[in-house]
């Protein structure tokens, strides 16, 4: 018998921040999980206004790629099983959706099936400020079992770039799916306490 297959969906939205979802894909690389793709028509957008990534070669990172209307994709029905799903970055419309449970693409629909099976789902939410109508949206999702995290970057590893600022971002998102740590660790991940001490000395085995 052939053994489940690890799998998890990662939406970009069409929020600020497309190179999270990007990044994203690319930690994932190296990892056997399959990984399920979905853009967003706004993202398309997005990815073109703030990247020099074409969208083939985002979709080249992906093991699977489905468009935004394709509501019949395998990603939309709770039989498919997958770890979970990621979307990064998180607009505050698919927060919406989601909140709702009334759903206008694949990347809303396949958020929902998450959580109405009762599997990971986090949302690298990019919006601010944010006002009330944001946070109980928020909020919702959070009951309904998502994970509402936004990409704030970790000063505490005194990142020498914007570049190694992403990669700790979102590699500390992935962690949320109980994803292999060492591989994690090889992308630059830095943990408090082991990579780096209470003094905030990020060379502890130097």
């Amino acid at each position: 018998m052939k053994s489940q297959k690890d799998r998890i969906i990662i939406g970009i939205s069409g929020a600020s921040g497309a190179i999270l979802g990007i990044r994203a894909l690319q930690l994932l690389q190296p990892i056997a999980i399959e990984t399920h793709l979905v853009i967003s028509k706004a993202a398309a957008l997005t990815i073109g206004s703030e990247t020099d990534y074409k969208i083939d070669e985002i979709k080249a990172l992906a093991d699977q790629v489905y468009p935004a209307a394709d509501i019949s994709a395998a990603i939309s029905s709770g039989s498919f099983k997958t770890r979970g799903m990621l979307i990064a970055p998180c607009s505050i419309k698919t927060m919406g959706e989601i909140s709702s449970g009334v759903t206008f693409n694949l990347l809303s629909r396949a958020a929902d099936v998450v959580l109405k099976e009762r599997r990971r789902l986090v949302l690298m939410l990019r919006e601010a400020p944010l006002h009330t109508g944001h946070l109980k949206n928020a909020l919702a999702v959070t009951e309904m079992g998502a994970v509402v995290s936004p990409p704030v970057p970790a000063f505490y590893t005194k990142p020498n770039n914007l570049d190694e600022m992403i990669t700790q971002i979102v590699a500390r998102s992935l962690d949320l799916f109980d994803i292999d740590n060492s591989v994690l660790q090889q992308s630059g991940l830095k943990r408090w306490g082991e990579d780096i001490d209470i003094t905030g000395d990020t060379n502890r085995s130097e």
